[in-house]
């Protein structure tokens, strides 16, 4: 489970985080959405340690997270960036392995069980077949999905995603999301993404957290948090909200120029 208390975080003199609260437990996929400059990005960063909030904690199982070392952090929770952009031509199996730095020693080499783990993350998330190939050469839907992997091979108990359908085609961004939520449901993570997308947080999601300015402004179930309402005064957009196999999905009302 990973909890966040009040937490609340400034660039400078401008409060970009409002004390903000979520919980997430075992198998759940909570999606923080919201428009860009919401806060959703920093509030990851805060989730992983990688930005230390102005107030506020953060716990994994219980522990805050600022009185952990950062590998025993490494070992209880995965991140997954926008993007990554090694600056060798690695093969996909060696960006995996990279995911069980935690474990390697400073002046050690993988060993063959590590080497093991991470075959075992991409036969999970279903890429063995790119094993071999070099990581700068893969499409970005399967760049997305290697980092899911390299996350993975952290062996985690949190799984954080920082937009992970950006820049992918509509195929892709369905394949990643259908993966991650198996990833939640199937290894008992707790997974936080952000998302801009109401339609994908609908569709993917156990919990969403909508987020404006710095501030949750509803938290819930998709059905009960993506509303009409709701998404016009957050996103600032006419829009109607259909429902298809209880789904709901949104819709912008395209003004009549005529």
């Amino acid at each position: 489970m990973i909890t966040a208390k009040e937490v609340k975080f400034s660039y400078e003199k401008e409060l970009v985080l409002k004390g903000i609260d979520i919980e997430v437990v075992k198998g759940e996929v909570a999606t923080l959405l919201g428009p860009n400059g919401s806060g959703k990005t920093t509030l990851l960063k805060c989730l992983c340690a990688l930005l230390k909030p102005l107030t506020g904690c953060v716990y994994v199982n219980g522990k805050d997270i600022s009185k952990m070392k950062r590998g025993e952090l490494a070992k209880l929770m995965g991140h997954v960036p926008q993007d990554h952009k090694p600056p060798f031509p690695y093969t996909v199996i060696d960006v995996v392995v990279m995911g069980r730095a935690p474990y390697i020693g400073a002046l050690s080499i993988p060993s063959k069980r590590d080497y093991a783990i991470a075959e075992k993350t991409l036969e999970i998330v279903g890429i063995s077949h790119l094993k071999e190939r070099v990581y700068t050469q893969i499409s970005g839907g399967e760049m997305q999905l290697v980092l899911i992997a390299r996350a993975l091979a952290q062996q985690p108990q949190v799984l954080l995603l920082d937009e992970p359908t950006a820049h992918l085609d509509f195929k892709n961004k369905i394949l990643v999301l259908k993966t991650v939520r198996s990833l939640a449901k199937k290894e008992g993570l707790a997974v936080v993404m952000s998302l801009h997308d109401p339609n994908l947080a609908s569709m993917f999601s156990d919990k969403v957290y909508l987020i404006s300015k710095g501030i949750v402004v509803d938290r819930g179930e998709p059905s009960k948090v993506i509303t009409r309402d709701n998404l016009e005064k957050v996103y600032g957009v006419n829009v109607e909200v259909i429902e298809q196999n209880g789904i709901k999905f949104v819709v912008p009302v395209l003004e009549d120029s005529t």
